[in-house]
């Protein structure tokens, strides 16, 4: 997508959104000086252009049993568009995969793994990601703790 002009009050609508996404129009419309309606407007028209592309709740994986967040590089052994399309398909398809990132540097791909402990990982491992298209190496580095945290966008 292009970039779209966006003013100094869709600014504030977005700032506020990325903290809170479940804000009410009426309060995030209190916020940003503007009426509900015109607020709404300006919600509308950013998902409209695809400024914000949707809304999810932030999940705490330590509460929900996966203790271990694993970062893993993937080497394919060619990187013809019909390998890449048939990696990346087969990485939509796999629910474990949290994340992947098409890569510059000595790696093809990163992804990002939840795994419950070191046995769920070795599963993932074995059933998952060395049975991925055209893989040829897979690197694993288990995350010790956050420092920074998903966040939003700085907009200036």
């Amino acid at each position: 997508m292009e970039t779209t002009e966006i003013d100094e009050k869709d600014r504030a609508i977005l700032r506020r959104l990325q903290r809170d996404g479940r804000m009410s129009v009426a309060a995030l419309a209190l916020d940003v000086s503007l009426s509900e309606s015109a607020c709404r407007r300006r919600i509308e028209a950013l998902e409209r252009v695809g400024i914000i592309t949707g809304y999810r709740a932030e999940l705490d994986a330590q509460a929900l049993g996966y203790s271990l967040t694993v970062f893993v590089s993937i080497t394919l052994g060619s990187q013809t568009e019909k390998e890449l399309s048939g990696f990346e398909a087969a990485v939509r398809a796999a629910p474990e995969i949290l994340e992947c990132w098409l890569m510059t540097g000595e790696a093809d791909y990163l992804l990002r793994v939840a795994a419950r402990d070191v046995t769920d990982l070795e599963r993932i491992h074995r059933e998952v990601l060395t049975r991925l298209p055209g893989v040829i190496r897979v690197n694993t580095a288990l995350a010790m703790r956050p420092v920074v945290q998903p966040r939003g966008l700085t907009l200036r």
